[in-house]
């Protein structure tokens, strides 16, 4: 993957350059995430870059995204859960403290997390989690990002 789109991730999904994109759905796009520390980690982006928070969008809109966000969880959930046995639970949450467009974070969370974060946020794992290259997106996670796929294929049926 190139770094290119990263810088863009919303108009590289428009274009249909963004290599980490799942699907397009009604509001937004589902993307798989940067990192797979948790496996199956994917995000909803809005379709549309100027837009930064989920007021900004109409209530029509606001509604799509919020149901994409729900497909795209029910979608890391089932492919998750068909996958590892160990499988809890998925987390949404809609941030937007550092990237300045509106999108959510679907964390799918497992029993054989760390004990002292497997019911905490997602966020107070070691900041090394998050750069280590064995977590890195790569091929080694096409298993889960063809789960989800046919999860999100099926639940769009």
């Amino acid at each position: 993957m190139t770094h290119d789109w990263r810088n863009d991730r919303i108009g590289s999904a428009l274009r249909g350059e963004n290599p980490a994109v799942l699907r397009k759905l009604e509001a937004g796009f589902a993307v798989i995430g940067d990192v797979q520390f948790l496996p199956g980690y994917s995000v909803l982006l809005a379709d549309d870059p100027q837009v930064q928070r989920l007021s900004d969008l109409p209530k029509a809109k606001r509604l799509s995204f919020l149901s994409d966000m729900d497909m795209l969880g029910e979608a890391v959930a089932r492919a998750c859960g068909r996958l590892d046995p160990a499988f809890r639970r998925v987390n949404l949450e809609i941030l937007g403290n550092t990237d300045p467009f509106l999108h959510a974070h679907v964390w799918p969370r497992f029993d054989w997390e760390p004990a002292d974060l497997v019911s905490r946020p997602v966020w107070l794992y070691p900041r090394e989690r998050w750069s280590d290259q064995q977590h890195a997106l790569g091929s080694q996670h096409d298993v889960v990002r063809e789960a989800i796929t046919e999860e999100l294929d099926s639940l769009l049926a």
